[in-house]
């Protein structure tokens, strides 16, 4: 999306009117798109992917640092209906390079790790988009830029506007106590989504409980290395925001 001088003043002036205030206020914030603020060992990474598929604005701050952390993004997309424009989102680990230190990643799946989440959140908006997990799996301990995934992960706690995920329902499993539809897929890398079958807004999770069912299936083998944990919002189209009041992902 090219932006003129004059469209990035006023998206400025309507973006950051949404930003937060008052005692809870952004410690740091962005609206470039693949703009990133480091927050501890995570950094948010504005990741507007396929904005080209469309118009409009994405931003995202923080609001604490730590072990565990708070942040949120607001958005406004419009244009294909079927094309995810941005997956703004918290990283731990890698994301096509290394940003941050303290994340004890990459680890072997079969390592027999603690590989704990715990993520509280509210959705505000109308439109398409979810809320969910994304996970990156290489073959080798220590990717870099250029070391593309062999899989991809996801886990979708929450979905609006009748976002789906790519691929085709292979069944169902239940996981954490609740049932999931498991789709698989492919685009130049393995894709799995995990999609729950009602929404929530809070979840403790432990991802070795979805690699292994992965792995169970002989779909995904216990030598690789988990390099990234992610999570955020994807965006299809619409207008809205996703507040994280508190997030930690840890390898225990």
């Amino acid at each position: 999306m090219r932006w003129t001088s004059l469209l990035t003043a006023v998206t400025t002036a309507v973006v950051f009117s949404v930003l937060p205030s008052g005692p809870a206020a952004a410690a740091a914030n962005t609206c470039e798109p693949f703009g990133s603020i480091t927050s501890g060992k995570y950094w948010l990474n504005n990741n507007l992917w396929g904005q080209d598929a469309g118009s409009g604005w994405q931003c995202v701050w923080d609001t604490a640092q730590g072990g565990t952390i708070g942040w949120g993004t607001s958005w406004s997309w419009s244009g294909q209906q079927n094309q995810v424009k941005s997956f703004t989102s918290s990283v731990l680990g890698w994301h096509w390079g290394w940003k941050t230190t303290g994340h004890e990643l990459p680890v072997r799946l079969n390592a027999g790790r603690d590989i704990y989440t715990d993520w509280r959140y509210r959705v505000s908006g109308s439109g398409t988009m979810n809320v969910a997990y994304d996970l990156w799996l290489h073959d080798m301990p220590n990717p870099d830029w250029q070391n593309n995934p062999t899989d991809e992960v996801m886990i979708w706690l929450y979905r609006a506007g009748g976002a789906g995920p790519l691929g085709t329902l292979q069944g169902t499993v239940t996981i954490a106590g609740t049932t999931w539809d498991l789709y698989r897929g492919n685009i130049g890398w393995n894709v799995f989504s995990f999609v729950r079958r009602a929404n929530t807004t809070s979840a403790t999770l432990h991802m070795q409980d979805f690699l292994g069912n992965l792995v169970s299936r002989g779909w995904v083998s216990n030598t690789k290395y988990l390099s990234s944990i992610e999570a955020g919002t994807e965006v299809f189209t619409g207008t809205g925001q996703l507040d994280t009041d508190a997030y930690t992902a840890d390898i225990r």
